[in-house]
Formats: structure tokens, C-alpha cells, sequence
């Protein structure tokens, strides 16, 4: 793997790690004080702070996926060469283009 691909991959699975474990928190909270969808949204709705780190965790995965998926390809599939590359920039666009539609979602709502 490519040094630069490489280190992107691990920085962001440090980034995910945090991510997704403070994600998981806000879940169990939520449904432990029994907040409904629309409570959620009322809270989420013009935060800036839950817009910033769901646009890092939107980053930090469209990133991260496409990264592992081309090894996986790489190696299993032996698809290698500049049609992989495109396909995985492609891959993170839309990953990217869809994760901050969602996070704009909440936050406008």
C-alpha cells in the first residue's frame, strides 16, 4: 500500500475510533432517557458543534472506506491499475456527498 494511503487510512480509523464510540454514547443516552426523534432533532437543529463533528465523522469515513475497500479489491478481485483509483474516488465522493446531505439534514431541520 502507497505510504501516503496508508497513513491516511490509520489516521482516520483513529478519528472513526473516537467517532463512532462517542456516536454510540449519544445513542444509548437517547434511548435510555427515552428522547423521542423529534426531541433529538429539536436538540440537534442549529448546533454547530454536532454539525462540525458529523461532518468529521462524514470525512474521516469517506476517506477511510474506499481506502480499505481498494486493498480488499486489490486483492481479491486483482482489479488494479487507474480504473480502481477512479472508481474509488467515485466511491468517496458519493460517501462524502451523502454524509454531509444527512448532517445538514439534522442540523436544518
Amino acid at each position: 500500500m502507497n505510504p501516503v494511503l496508508y497513513l491516511a487510512q490509520r489516521g482516520t480509523a483513529f478519528i472513526l475510533a473516537l467517532a463512532v464510540t462517542f456516536h454510540l454514547a449519544t445513542i444509548i443516552f437517547a434511548v435510555r432517557t427515552n428522547l423521542t426523534a423529534g426531541e433529538i432533532l429539536g436538540r440537534t437543529h442549529g448546533n454547530k458543534g454536532f454539525l462540525a463533528f458529523y461532518l468529521l465523522f462524514v470525512v474521516a469515513a469517506a476517506i477511510h472506506a474506499p481506502i480499505g475497500l481498494r486493498s480488499v479489491l486489490r486483492e481479491w478481485a486483482k482489479w488494479r491499475g487507474r480504473s480502481l483509483d477512479i472508481a474509488m474516488l467515485a466511491f468517496s465522493a458519493l460517501l462524502l456527498c451523502l454524509g454531509v446531505r444527512a448532517a445538514l439534514a439534522v442540523y436544518l431541520a
